[in-house]
């Protein structure tokens, strides 16, 4: 059976890799010249299983109007009229009740756990080097609110099987000795010991070379300009080099998946969430982070890799705007400076930015569509790192017909 997974982004390349082991032949259609040159190129390098958390959570509305009117603010708007942000935006806060957001969490966890396994394993089979490190996530908090506010959380990963530990501020200076600096600002963090880091760019080489030897075909350098439908079903996907066919076809095209789809009566419910990150090299062992911190004040992440730190977040609602603007990155120096002011070299910031696609339930889309034939696995927003191995892994199911009884729960389904 012959699959055309659209996009290389490390969501589209789990999905070749699992689609062509579980027997498929597969061909990957992407514009760059290479895998990962998109969203995946710079991201957070979190694998956060135990952080993978809905963006729609009570309270949200609350902060958000606040956060409109702060410097460092983890979430700016700019102003916009466009029906789809506003219907997005809706239904993003219809999601912010409880029970909405206890349902979304356990899905998410669901998935980033299984995907925890998947790349165990991955990893196990072959030797896989992207300066991963197994150390855990340190999620600090700066003020009491912030820890009564979690206790929340910590009952859902304890029901989710996913391992915590609430820590008091002496022992998140054991967990962090670099964050020795914030000594008497902090009231606690939340450690999450299975968590992992990692490039997710090299990454993806390496699989990407890796299904290269297992058959998969690459058509890089390829724009897709529509899927043709017929009778309920995909007959061919036009491209820039000219129309391919196929049994199935797979869209992981992140946030681009919206338009793709649109013609054909989808309407998937994917915003491109403008996120921004800043890699520095180390120059102080003892003044950097070990693994990934998370704080938790201004929703920025900062990762350790060999001997470099991936600084990320801010998520901007601006459409497929790829400016770079001094006051979006000036939060992401702000809380590194503050964290970790002598361990890195703050002359030699490289910065960039990405759209992440993000749904209004946080949970990703994953399964068929209306159409018999067509995939969807898109959706993921902040955690397409941390769950792309597990969504790969329960795509294929799908595909093979072993795994239907998931799919209401996670494809598009969900949103009729």
């Amino acid at each position: 059976m012959k699959v055309v997974v659209l996009g290389s982004g490390v969501i589209g390349l789990t999905s070749a890799w699992y689609l062509s082991q579980a027997g498929f032949e597969v061909t990957v259609v992407d514009r760059q010249a290479r895998a990962a040159e998109e969203t995946s190129f710079a991201n957070a390098g979190q694998i956060s299983y135990g952080y993978s958390s809905p963006w729609a959570a009570p309270g949200i509305p609350t902060k958000a109007i606040k956060w409109l009117f702060e410097q460092h603010a983890p979430l700016k708007v700019k102003p916009s009229l466009n029906p789809e942000l506003i219907r997005w935006a809706g239904q993003m806060l219809g999601n912010c009740q409880i029970d909405k957001y206890r349902v979304n969490k356990s899905r998410m966890l669901t998935i980033a756990n299984r995907s925890r396994d998947c790349l165990a394993k991955l990893n196990q089979e072959f030797e896989l080097n992207y300066q991963g490190r197994r150390q855990g996530t340190l999620q600090i908090f700066r003020n009491h609110a912030q820890l009564k506010a979690v206790e929340k959380d910590i009952a859902l990963l304890e029901e989710s099987g996913t391992s915590c530990r609430l820590l008091d501020p002496s022992q998140c200076l054991v967990q962090e000795p670099g964050l020795a600096n914030m000594q008497g600002e902090l009231v606690g963090g939340l450690y999450l010991p299975d968590d992992e880091t990692g490039d997710c760019y090299l990454f993806c080489q390496q699989l990407q070379h890796m299904a290269e030897q297992a058959g998969v075909k690459f058509l890089f350098n390829t724009d897709v300009v529509n899927l043709v439908e017929e009778d309920r079903k995909v007959v061919a996907v036009n491209t820039s080099q000219g129309e391919i066919e196929a049994d199935h076809y797979v869209v992981a095209l992140g946030s681009y998946s919206k338009a793709l789809l649109k013609p054909l009566g989808i309407n998937m419910p994917v915003y491109p969430v403008k996120g921004y990150s800043l890699t520095l090299p180390v120059i102080d062992e003892q003044h950097a982070p070990t693994s990934t911190v998370m704080d938790e004040t201004y929703k920025v992440a900062v990762t350790r890799f060999a001997q470099r730190i991936r600084v990320a977040g801010t998520a901007e609602l601006a459409g497929f705007d790829p400016a770079l603007p001094d006051k979006r990155l000036a939060t992401l120096n702000h809380v590194v400076s503050n964290l970790f002011p002598q361990g890195i070299d703050f002359t030699k910031a490289e910065y960039w930015t990405g759209f992440r696609p993000m749904t209004p339930d946080g949970t990703p889309i994953i399964g068929r569509t209306k159409l018999d034939n067509l995939y969807t696995n898109t959706g993921h927003g902040t955690l397409g790192w941390t769950m792309a191995c597990g969504s790969a892994d329960i795509l294929t199911e799908v595909m093979t017909a072993s795994g239907q009884r998931i799919l209401p729960e996670l494809s598009i389904e969900r949103y009729l």
